[in-house]
């Protein structure tokens, strides 16, 4: 089996040959009339997307949950001891 493409296309080849030797003149005029018929299809907009008309625009309601973690109090300050020298009245603390 041969498959150089040459040889397989060559029937095809052979086929357009002699469909262009008997009728070439037909098929340039029907190419002809067909490009201009696409040229003004192209132009009233055939290759524009067509959009729907009326609201475009879908919304859609929703409700999202998230879990945060849980927010942690900061830790107790259980033994600080109070420096008298840092009383802005300069008394002490056993004085009422």
């Amino acid at each position: 089996m041969n498959l150089n493409p040459a040889t397989v296309l060559n029937p095809v080849f052979n086929a357009l040959d002699a469909l262009i030797q008997d009728y070439g003149v037909y098929c340039y005029l029907v190419f002809v009339w067909l490009s201009l018929a696409v040229i003004v299809w192209i132009l009233n907009g055939g290759l524009r997307c067509k959009r729907p008309q009326g609201n475009s625009v879908t919304i859609i309601p929703g409700i999202i949950f998230t879990m945060r973690p849980p927010v942690q109090p900061p830790p107790p300050i259980i033994g600080t001891e109070v420096d008298p020298a840092w009383n802005c009245d300069n008394e002490t603390m056993d004085e009422p």
